[in-house]
């Protein structure tokens, strides 16, 4: 059985080298190995990247081949086993992706492919927008704090501050969303103004939001309320005033205009409750003339028909001083 396994063996290590050597002594190429010239596979936008394709054993020469999602970019032919270098320009978000090679030479066949490569974009962040739902509270009183950047590459790392005093321990966010942190507004030492940092793993790609002011709401007077019904009751009794006063002023102008109807006749008559019924005075007035100072009046006095009285009749002159 030891002697069985022995063999197969030998037979397993004899067929490999078979397969790499042909019959005229060239050697098939090795899978070959694809790096990223610049030591990392993150990139920011623009920038220009390096990838060495490389078969470690073959028979040259050797022709590599870059791909990108399977869709054939660039191909170099080397007269030897040195390394070939693709160069790339990082201009979109297309540009990131799967990258491989290939390495094929005259007895390769279908050639041989490296691994797999993936970019990964750094994009500067934005500087974040500090908000809160409120910006007045009141002692005791619960607050939250928003900080968000809406641009550059996750995850970002938030830390809030008062002043120049961080609050909280930073807050690392793998999504697009904002990083929320919960105040107790304690006493007045709590209001102020408040700030945030946000930074991702671009270098030097540090940056801080607007300041956001907690301010100390004023508390309402109890006599306020009051203060408004007082109020709304006497708008509504000058609006009810207003209303009557048509009803008011109607009936007196009338009243007026009816008496001043009848005076404007130039007669009026009235009878002395001490005379006989049957005595009447009847006076008759001229109005004013503007030239003169003076105005006439008459009096016409009469007695019952059945005596046969003569009507007296009496002229008077009044001066009016000026």
């Amino acid at each position: 059985m030891f002697f069985l396994t022995v063999l197969l063996f030998s037979y397993l290590q004899i067929s490999q080298q078979i397969q790499k050597t042909t019959a005229n002594g060239k050697e098939m190429l090795s899978n070959p190995r694809l790096i990223p010239v610049q030591g990392t596979l993150n990139v920011v936008m623009n920038q220009n990247v390096s990838l060495s394709c490389h078969s470690d054993s073959g028979t040259p020469p050797v022709r590599y081949t870059l791909f990108k999602h399977n869709q054939k970019i660039s191909t170099l032919n080397r007269p030897d086993l040195t390394a070939s270098l693709f160069n790339l320009t990082i201009n979109s978000a297309s540009d990131m992706g799967e990258y491989k090679c290939k390495a094929e030479n005259n007895i390769s066949g279908g050639g041989k492919y490296s691994n797999s490569l993936n970019f990964t974009l750094k994009e500067p962040i934005s500087k974040p927008m500090l908000s809160s739902p409120t910006s007045q509270a009141k002692e005791g009183q619960n607050v939250t704090l928003s900080c968000l950047s809406e641009n550059g590459s996750l995850p970002i790392t938030y830390t809030f501050f008062k002043g120049r005093q961080s609050i909280s321990p930073p807050v690392k966010m793998q999504k697009r969303e904002a990083a929320v942190i919960f105040l107790f507004m304690n006493s007045s030492s709590d209001f102020g103004t408040y700030k945030c940092r946000a930074e991702n793993s671009f270098r030097n790609n540090t940056k801080y939001s607007n300041s956001f002011n907690f301010t100390l709401a004023e508390e309402r007077s109890h006599s306020q309320p009051l203060i408004i019904s007082l109020g709304l009751i006497l708008l509504l009794f000058i609006i009810g005033f207003a209303l009557a006063i048509p009803f008011l002023i109607i009936p007196s102008y009338k009243a007026k205009k009816f008496k001043s109807t009848r005076s404007s006749t130039g007669f009026t008559s009235t009878t002395n409750a001490e005379e006989p019924e049957d005595y009447v005075i009847y006076t008759e007035i001229e109005p004013v003339k503007p030239e003169e100072e003076y105005v006439n009046f008459s009096v016409i006095r009469r007695e019952d028909e059945k005596e046969k009285a003569a009507c007296a009749t009496v002229y008077s002159k009044v001066f009016i001083r000026h």
